[in-house]
């Protein structure tokens, strides 16, 4: 018989941050501000896909964007050069944001006539899709060179997002990826995502991703 009790604490911490998820996005809500929780791989095309969006909406809309990475601001300093207002987030080692992460972010960028934030989460699929950013949206990135079975070595992440971008398909014939088969995955796993085919890179589907983002933010903000 064993001589100590086995404490599962896992769904009570998790509880936790779904209700401070909650709490974050009635707050973000009433100031009409539409957060988007973008995530991948590291190496996925995330940073440059942030600034084709800004380029393609920063006339119509304010843009912020909160910068997560383990110990690093190279990728604010790129998106800085975009001219929309960016914050780094130093994460100390951990592995995503949560709730509690995301609305110090929040308070220290400023939301006010903010439109349109974007939170690029720290770079894997793995911890990031288990913790609720309060987000009013989620989305992902999959890269080609990647391969086609993400889907089904990181369930977890392709079910709980909105959109998956599947970027850098200008590469897809150099590559042994099959792009029906993980379409006909994800599907599986998540009937109702869209999901849009990009390259960051040369701009293709940009447009459309845009579009859907362009929908969204309206709704939310009540226009």
């Amino acid at each position: 018989m064993d001589s100590f009790k086995v404490l599962e604490i896992k769904e009570s911490v998790f509880e936790d941050n779904d209700r401070q998820a909650d709490l974050l996005r009635e707050e973000l809500k009433k100031e009409k501000t539409f957060l988007l929780n973008l995530m991948s791989s590291p190496g996925s095309g995330k940073t440059t896909t942030v600034v084709k969006t800004i380029e393609a909406l920063k006339d119509e809309m304010q843009i912020g964007v909160l910068e997560a990475d383990i110990d690093s601001d190279i990728d604010a300093t790129t998106v800085a050069q975009t001219g929309a207002k960016v914050i780094q987030l130093h994460t100390g080692g951990m592995c995503h944001l949560d709730a509690d992460m995301t609305k110090q972010g929040l308070k220290g960028l400023g939301t006010e006539n903010i439109d349109f934030c974007i939170l690029e989460n720290v770079g894997n699929l793995v911890c990031p899709a288990e913790f609720d950013t309060g987000a009013s949206k989620s989305a992902m990135i999959l890269s080609v060179p990647e391969g086609d079975d993400k889907p089904l070595k990181y369930p977890l992440m392709f079910s709980i997002v909105d959109v998956l971008l599947i970027n850098k398909i200008d590469m897809i014939n150099y590559f042994d990826f099959d792009l029906e088969a993980v379409i006909e995955r994800v599907k599986k796993l998540n009937p109702k995502i869209k999901i849009i085919s990009i390259s960051a890179k040369n701009g293709e589907g940009i447009d459309v991703w845009v579009n859907w983002l362009r929908t969204e933010v309206k709704n939310w903000n009540g226009n």
